[in-house]
């Protein structure tokens, strides 16, 4: 029998697991410190909610800690009030609040300084999640207006049109999807997505070819 070990199968199992066990020992550390966050941001709003402190005693709490903690980072004047502003944007949202502990705080801070709506704060954090976006990558597609392409702003189609087939806005607007996807070079996880759930090219243009011919048959 051989004792002969190939180091690509066999030990390629044991790398494995460590790396399983980093990605869980960061996520659970990046979860304890957005709760931690969210926590001091709920804190200093209600102090400052009751007139217990003015904004000058959220100065003195980040000299406090620079002074008695050396070392500890994230705890500036400015990080102090984007706690409180984390903590009462999201704190009447029961969706939200599972989703931010999967996110790095700079993913966070991107995201609630960039969305304009609840609704696109939502898109953003899900979508982030599930594609696993870097912050290079979840800003792009700020730049690029996902949500508002995807979400907001379907393509419209002619009356006659949408009375004789009720699915083309639908066809149509999935066709926009796709073609965004592939142009925007979005992961290849969410290209596959799309493609899977979405009718390919050459089906959509039988499609429109088809609605079209019904279009110029009802106009005779």
């Amino acid at each position: 029998m051989s004792n002969e070990v190939n180091p690509s199968r066999d030990f390629d199992e044991v790398a494995q697991m460590i790396a399983a066990a980093k990605q869980r020992t960061y996520s659970a550390v990046n979860s304890m410190l957005v709760e931690l966050y969210w926590q001091v941001g709920a804190y200093i709003h209600n102090k400052l909610k009751s007139a217990a402190w003015g904004e000058g005693v959220v100065d003195q709490l980040a000299t406090y800690l620079k002074t008695t903690q050396p070392g500890l980072r994230g705890f500036t004047r400015r990080n102090l009030f984007r706690m409180r502003q984390f903590y009462v944007t999201y704190r009447g949202d029961e969706k939200v609040p599972p989703l931010v502990t999967q996110l790095p705080w700079t993913h966070n801070l991107i995201i609630l300084s960039q969305s304009k709506t609840p609704e696109e704060r939502e898109f953003y954090l899900k979508t982030a999640i599930r594609e696993k976006w870097s912050s290079r990558e979840l800003e792009r597609q700020f730049r690029g207006a996902l949500f508002e392409r995807t979400v907001l702003n379907p393509p419209k189609v002619s009356a006659v049109l949408a009375q004789m087939q009720p699915e083309a806005h639908k066809v149509l607007k999935d066709a926009e999807v796709v073609e965004y996807a592939l142009n925007r070079t979005l992961s290849p996880a969410l290209i596959a997505e799309y493609q899977m759930q979405l009718p390919n090219k050459k089906l959509l243009e039988a499609k429109l070819q088809e609605f079209y011919l019904q279009c110029e048959s009802g106009d005779r």
